[in-house]
């Protein structure tokens, strides 16, 4: 899964209210495999030759290093680490973490020709693309197809090899959709369950996909599958009632009976650790916003809109801009009183897609600021470098407004971390109406459509003019949502339905 939350580095310790979230987590009395592209650590070479952890960031990884360090399970996952051969055994295994070697760290090594076939070429060409509605921007290529079920197999295999009786297997996202179908006919009583952490496209959208068979008979080897929100369940069991005639949908109860096995398919939306953010955003006080201010060259007179976001079309950077363009345009007295300020990070560079993505924002930042900047005034200010979760939470504190303009997104995490940074004087966030987080978060949110240029440039005006008892009333309720649906929460709710299936509920 990609979200901006794994730029937050990992905190120092628990709080109490962390440890007794994470106890409520239900107990496993089998090890746990969890699959996952990326790995939880990474080991890398310093500058003086020696060999560091990179520790998980914030987000997933974060939140399933502790379950699994309960477990004394296997986390399955690609190595990308320069270092990792230094420091795994001669079957590419390693115990994690360091300080205390609570699992093991299986590693899977993958060449670049594989990695190019099966990641950049099919898990992103294709099922990204295809799943978030981008039809015109799939490439089916024959040699992606048939590295990514290569490297599935190889995956599958793998895990094959510490799967015993009673094991739960756990495979996160789009990257492992054949997978499941390989173990379950390794493995008849081993129970998979998989987070899909994207969209699930309607059948027209799916429909068009020459692998679409293959693809929904490797998702139907799992017990549970899991998607962010009810529509994607919906979708998910529309395209199998049409693609699949040998499969028998019951959409009463969200079971699809198939090749002798019943899939169980479940909403369960992802949270955040809202509470690690709080705390950060807590330590950034006004001194540490005039330093960012003065960092970054931020007119200290002006209010200041934010965006947080990986550099993806599905993100609707450039139709923020254009929104920000036509309210500048419009409404001239925003000028030199509104800067808006994009962290940005630049993400699969090697896709021609996301390289023409890149080069359009850069030119219509370039646009808007030789259109209306000033000597004393910048209108966009676009920061690439890398920020510390401390920083990151200190830039959601202080922005007045946070703009989340998806033109599909899964569930956009951002928005709940922007409002777990809200202390003091409340920002306002707008939400696209396109994203997952607009199903919790919509009735308090200044919705949008991101492709509505002038609504959305009304959207961003009232947010700033948005007096502030209302900006507290409507925070004050996205709060209580992001703290009762939290990444424990929804991990919690995870388990507890694999193990009601597995005792046969």
């Amino acid at each position: 899964m990609d979200s901006p939350a794994d730029n937050l580095s990992a905190s120092e310790g628990d709080t109490d209210t962390e440890k007794n979230e994470r106890s409520s987590i239900p107990p496993l009395e089998d090890n746990l495999i969890v699959i996952s592209n990326r790995q939880p650590y990474q080991h890398c070479y310093t500058t003086d030759g020696s060999i560091e952890v990179n520790r998980p960031a914030g987000g997933l990884t974060a939140g399933l290093d502790p379950v699994m360090q309960r477990t004394n399970g296997t986390w399955v996952a690609w190595s990308d680490g320069e270092a990792d051969a230094e420091v795994t055994d001669e079957d590419g295994t390693v115990q994690m973490p360091p300080e205390e070697e609570a699992y093991t760290l299986q590693r899977v090594w993958l060449s670049e020709e594989e990695v190019e076939g099966y990641y950049y070429g099919y898990s992103n060409r294709v099922l990204w693309p295809l799943c978030h509605g981008g039809g015109l921007k799939t490439e089916y290529v024959d040699r992606h197809w048939a590295r990514y079920q290569q490297i599935n197999e190889r995956f599958a295999d793998v895990v094959t090899d510490h799967v015993n009786s009673g094991s739960i297997v756990w495979f996160q996202d789009y990257h492992f959709s054949l997978a499941p179908r390989y173990i379950r006919n390794a493995s008849t009583d081993t129970f998979l369950l998989h987070f899909w952490h994207i969209t699930w496209p309607g059948w027209d959208t799916f429909r068009t996909c020459p692998h679409r068979q293959k693809l929904l008979d490797g998702l139907l080897g799992n017990d549970l599958l899991g998607f962010h929100i009810e529509r994607y369940c919906k979708n998910f069991l529309d395209c199998v009632d049409e693609c699949l005639d040998s499969a028998v949908v019951n959409h009463d109860d969200s079971q699809i009976h198939y090749n002798g096995q019943t899939t169980t398919v479940r909403a369960f939306p992802m949270g955040i650790d809202a509470e690690t953010i709080q705390m950060a955003s807590e330590r950034m006080d006004k001194a540490f916003w005039d330093k960012f201010r003065c960092r970054y060259d931020i007119s200290g007179k002006t209010k200041v809109v934010i965006g947080v976001d990986r550099l993806d079309y599905t993100k609707g950077i450039s139709e923020r801009l254009d929104a920000l363009e036509r309210l500048w345009t419009t409404k001239p007295e925003w000028r030199g009183e509104l800067t808006y300020v994009q962290k940005v990070e630049k993400s699969r560079s090697l896709i021609p897609a996301y390289q023409t993505l890149q080069q359009n924002v850069k030119e219509a930042v370039e646009r808007i600021n030789n259109r209306f900047g000033t000597d004393e005034w910048q209108p966009v200010i676009q920061i690439e470098n890398w920020l510390t979760e401390e920083e990151l939470a200190g830039l959601y504190r202080h922005g007045d407004v946070l703009l989340v303009s998806a033109v599909r997104d899964g569930m956009n995490l951002v928005a709940k971390e922007y409002v777990a940074a809200q202390i003091d004087d409340p920002g306002v966030l707008v939400l696209s109406n396109q994203t997952g987080a607009h199903d919790e978060l919509g009735e308090s949110a200044v919705t949008i459509n991101p492709y509505d240029t002038d609504g959305f440039a009304a959207a961003i005006e009232s947010a700033l003019l948005m007096d502030a008892a209302e900006r507290q009333e409507r925070m004050t309720t996205l709060q209580q949502r992001i703290v009762e649906q939290n990444l424990t929460t929804w991990m919690a709710n995870i388990l507890e339905t694999t193990q009601r299936l597995q005792n046969g509920n």
